[in-house]
């Protein structure tokens, strides 16, 4: 375990340059600290040499006015230094900590009693504080410094992490852990302490720094303990004997680079944070997005076959900290014609989502495209620039995320967020962008005067209508919507679903439609591709599948849902669960929870995608005797 911890540092110090460099220095100044009697025979308080010595080889840094080595109290004076900066850094932590959890979780009475607190102490003067403070407890030594520095120091950093704890404290999983009968203990270490770790953290790095300099400060105003060697000490004793205007400014320089560099490693460190506590940011740095083509191939215009949208053998999925291959997508390929209406269904979990962020350039590291192409009018957008990109998204393609009401900024209004899609893309005039606005309104069966709402003032209903508004702004060709009615009940589904499909034929645009309920497509849909571990298994006109399903996944799918007419039937799921997608799969993906499979054959080889009726493909031994050749990436081909 000690062995796979040291390596997962050393993984995140290679991702991480400046987290590296900062813990370096870190580690640096306490080496000097503990090997200050290996690194320096003299004593920081001896007076056995010379005055205003000038550096040399038996004084690194020369000698003070009153004949001290400057080498010398540089390493001893880390020691207070650094204690005092750890020990602040940690107490004012904690209570921060404390502090805003608990008004965070609690509320009522004890989130006021908190707020009052932290306003007296946010309101007070930093500096004065500590001064008045620190001549009360002058002659208690280093201690009285840390505890000080703590009491005056924690209240921004509970500020803060009782805004964030506030946030959490509203999620879902907090919610059910409340009503599962978990008690606040619990909740709060367990539940919600781990969300705000790299907040924690990134206080104790601030407060820690805040620290060391409200301790140098004071030193150097002479309200500390001036018989301890500190940096900040020394600072003070080197004003006090005039030290610039003798020449010695190395007394001066030396203490306050240290200082300095301190400060930098505390902020260096708090760039790699969120790395450690961030999964999804875990394998960010340091990755570069692979093209698939020269940006010169990328030409405009249709598919030669009249396609809008020709995805081409793609590739795509997540890569994990080992650096194997999660591969949610499989050599798929799909076409869509301008204006129509493509439904994409099958389980969770089975790549939809993941082939529609990796068609539009949107899936996010760890996630990468390893090959294939996804040309939009004849451009691939896996080719394009990030600069190129910009000027193509919501201008000829925009996306609707799954439970995209919650993207809404809560403190702006609605009609500024509509406006912010067409500013982006030149619609300056305040008169074009209040009437685009209304027309968008009407489209979605929103009344004008909504447009003055915030977000909190909106149904769910009404904000998943704002944000498809917010998609038709420019009119793109092409509209990717990703279950974007799930959170909804079915009477406002089936309202926004038929408002999208009114808009689509009003305005001519292709829609590909995301969802695992295929009796929504059923209706919707012109073309319904079924997707099952990554791939395409089947693909037909809405009407041909619905009555004439091929593979036995799609035939079991359409008797997961129950007819509106006709005799009752007991309908059942599908016994199984998708294959793994880390896992290199043999033979059809679906064999195992297929009813009709043949060993021997459908467990040994993959079958090949065919055309049985026109407009009808299926990938099924019992449809398509041929077995589908093995796929040859070039997921290794980087730009």
């Amino acid at each position: 375990m000690k062995a796979l911890a040291f390596l997962k540092v050393l993984a995140f110090l290679r991702r991480s340059p400046r987290a590296a460099a900062g813990l370096g220095i870190l580690t640096v100044m306490l080496l000097m600290a503990l090997g200050a009697p290996l690194l320096t025979p003299y004593s920081p308080t001896a007076q056995d040499f010379g005055t205003w010595l000038p550096p040399q080889a038996a004084h690194p840094l020369g000698t003070t006015a009153l004949g001290q080595d400057i080498w010398a109290q540089l390493l001893y004076g880390a020691r207070l230094t650094l204690l005092i900066g750890f020990t602040a850094g940690l107490v004012a932590t904690l209570i921060g900590t404390a502090l805003g959890l608990s008004a965070a979780y609690f509320g009522g009475r004890t989130d006021e009693a908190i707020n009052v607190l932290l306003n007296v102490f946010l309101v007070l003067p930093g500096l004065p504080l500590l001064i008045i403070a620190s001549a009360f407890l002058r002659g208690g030594g280093v201690w009285s410094v840390i505890v000080v520095i703590a009491l005056t120091g924690w209240a921004w950093g509970a500020r803060v992490l009782r805004a964030q704890a506030l946030t959490v404290r509203g999620r879902d999983f907090v919610a059910a852990a409340i009503a599962s009968g978990e008690g606040p203990a619990r909740i709060i270490f367990v539940e919600m302490l781990p969300n705000l770790a790299g907040l924690i953290a990134a206080s104790f790095f601030s407060t820690a720094l805040y620290a060391a300099l409200s301790e140098a400060g004071l030193a150097f105003l002479g309200m500390g303990d001036v018989s301890q060697v500190t940096w900040g000490t020394m600072l003070y004793w080197a004003q006090a004997r005039g030290a610039l205007l003798q020449g010695a400014w190395w007394w001066i320089a030396a203490p306050g680079l240290l200082i300095a560099l301190l400060g930098t490693a505390f902020a260096l460190v708090n760039f790699g944070i969120d790395e450690i506590t961030n999964p999804r940011l875990t394998q960010t740095a340091g990755r570069r997005r692979t093209r698939r083509t020269p940006p010169q191939a990328a030409v405009t215009g249709n598919a030669p076959d009249g396609a809008l949208l020709a995805v081409s053998h793609l590739n795509a999925g997540y890569v994990t900290p080992q650096g194997a291959r999660v591969r949610a997508v499989r050599d798929v390929s799909l076409r869509v014609a301008p204006g129509e209406f493509v439904g994409l269904a099958g389980e969770s979990g089975c790549g939809k989502s993941t082939l529609a962020f990796a068609a539009t350039r949107l899936l996010a590291p760890p996630g990468e495209v390893f090959s294939g192409q996804s040309r939009l009018n004849g451009q691939d957008l896996l080719a394009l620039s990030d600069a190129e990109l910009r000027r193509v998204r919501w201008r000829d393609y925009s996306v609707v995320f799954q439970a995209s009401m919650n993207v809404l900024n809560p403190v702006l209004r609605v009609r500024e967020q509509i406006f912010d899609a067409m500013q982006a893309h030149g619609v300056t005039d305040p008169a074009t962008l209040e009437a685009r606005a209304r027309e968008l309104f009407d489209l979605v069966g929103l009344r004008a005067d909504y447009l003055s709402a915030y977000p909190h003032q909106l149904s769910g209903g009404m904000k998943q209508r704002v944000v498809i508004a917010i998609a038709l702004a420019l009119e793109p060709k092409l509209v990717v919507m990703d279950e974007p009615t799930t959170a909804l009940d079915v009477v406002v589904q089936r309202q926004i679903l038929q408002e999208i499909d009114a808009a689509r034929r009003r305005l001519g645009i292709a829609v590909v439609f995301i969802t695992h309920d295929l009796s929504l497509l059923v209706e919707m849909s012109d073309r319904i591709a079924i997707m099952y571990a990554g791939e395409i298994v089947e693909e037909a006109p809405a009407a041909d599948l619905y009555a004439r399903p091929l593979h036995p996944y799609t035939e079991r799918l359409m008797h997961a849902f129950p007819p509106l007419d006709g005799p009752r039937e007991r309908r059942s799921g599908i016994p199984g669960r998708p294959p793994p997608l880390s896992a290199d799969l043999t033979g059809c993906p679906f064999h195992d929870r297929c009813p009709s499979r043949m060993p021997g054959t459908c467990d040994v080889q993959a079958p090949a995608s065919v055309t049985v009726r026109p407009g009808h493909r299926v990938a099924c031994f019992l449809h398509a005797p041929d077995a589908r050749p093995a796929p040859q990436e070039t997921a290794d081909a980087a730009d």
